[in-house]
């Protein structure tokens, strides 16, 4: 059961109050006074007990037992079937001749208020790829450049600094290990990215990781002459997302999450060096600690080794 914040009294206390006047004789106004209530209220919950015991001193709803002109079965399928032909509350609400608040009652009851409830849900395809490097996922988030604490630490937004420009955090994650490594990088240029997958294939590589396939979104960078080159030559397949679906690159997206929670956002940075400073330790940290729930809970790097 849950009581009003401001109520007088519960169930246990209006008993009492029935007690006092039925059993131990008091007047009503001695009740009143003594319960911290009004006489009226006394006598409603004397009434109430007389007409169906304990079980009438529980709250009641306060939904009126009748609406006049509740709107009929008959309109809200009518309605329903017009937003299904992805009609507005105001083009229905004309069409039948109804206040738009209506129809717009109509359609949050019925769940249709957004379009998006108009379209069925995807069912989530989730995969996996069968061993290590088969598939790394890429991917580039933009950082605003630290010059002093900023909002998201004091709150106060008109205290922004402006114009120091960003920096860029390059990912590079294993599909079946979620193994991960990244760079804070000044752009997200091809030979940015390029020299980056370099890199990314000798520190995999250490790790008796090759690289089969990388998959990135349609960025820039990722279709410039000199990432797809640096792909050719070191025997790497080069795969794009489809255009508007971040979700088939979910890995690398979810993997950035964790990177901004964890790393650029956990603490008070005073300035850029420092973050950048601080991303090593945390990336140790990710591989070799801290546990992932798709690979029962261990390490990216405990679960490499247990491949092998």
């Amino acid at each position: 059961m849950k009581l009003h914040r401001n109520a007088k009294t519960t169930p246990r206390g209006r008993a009492d109050l029935v007690q006092r006047v039925l059993r131990e004789g008091w007047s009503v106004a001695r009740t009143a006074r003594a319960g911290g209530v009004t006489p009226p209220t006394v006598r409603k919950w004397v009434r109430r007990y007389a007409e169906g015991g304990l079980a009438g001193l529980e709250d009641r709803s306060s939904a009126p037992r009748r609406v006049r002109r509740r709107v009929t079965p008959y309109w809200v399928g009518r309605i329903v079937a017009l937003r299904r032909k992805r009609q507005t509350a105001a083009e229905i609400a004309i069409r039948f001749d109804l206040p738009r608040i209506t129809v717009a009652r109509v359609l949050a009851r019925e769940g249709l208020s957004r379009l998006r409830a108009l379209e069925p849900r995807e069912p989530v395809v989730r995969y996996e790829r069968e061993r290590p490097g088969e598939l790394v996922h890429f991917d580039v988030k933009k950082l605003g450049r630290i010059d002093g604490v900023g909002h998201r630490i004091h709150g106060d937004r008109q205290r922004a600094s402006r114009g120091i420009g960003w920096e860029f955090v390059h990912v590079a994650v294993d599909d079946k290990t979620r193994l991960a490594y990244c760079e804070v990088l000044p752009d997200e240029r091809g030979l940015t990215a390029k020299a980056f997958l370099e890199r990314v294939v000798r520190w995999f590589a250490k790790r008796g990781i090759t690289i089969e396939r990388v998959l990135s979104d349609n960025g820039s960078c990722y279709r410039s002459r000199h990432f797809l080159k640096a792909c050719r030559l070191a025997g790497i397949t080069a795969k794009k997302t489809r255009a508007y679906r971040p979700q088939t690159n979910g890995k690398a997206e979810r993997f950035i999450q964790t990177l901004i929670r964890g790393w650029a956002y956990a603490r008070a940075y005073r300035s850029s060096a420092r973050r950048i400073s601080a991303l090593p330790e945390w990336l140790r940290y990710y591989n070799t600690e801290r546990p992932h729930r798709a690979l029962g809970y261990l390490a990216p790097l405990i679960a490499l080794r247990r491949l092998a």
